[in-house]
């Protein structure tokens, strides 16, 4: 994924729906069904699209940070309540 400095005009929906175009659809790999993260910045809205090539990328980025263990402690005191 590149960054392009392009800048588009796009319109909203009476119910907020918005459409991307093609051309940034396909470089992101953006296809029908995908969901993303909006989050609110400073400079605007941010929309993130959650792809197949995003959440690969995810894949052991928390190994060794104790998150797993963390997990499991939790269980063991939710069963005991």
């Amino acid at each position: 994924m590149t960054a392009t400095p392009k800048v588009e005009t796009i319109y909203f929906s009476i119910k907020g729906q918005v459409v991307i175009p093609r051309r940034l659809r396909r470089e992101f790999e953006i296809e029908e069904g995908t969901r993303a993260y909006v989050q609110a910045t400073p400079e605007g809205i941010l929309i993130k699209p959650l792809t197949a090539k995003h959440i690969r990328s995810l894949r052991g980025s928390l190994k060794g940070s104790g998150v797993m263990k963390a997990l499991m402690e939790d269980r063991k005191k939710e069963r005991k309540l």
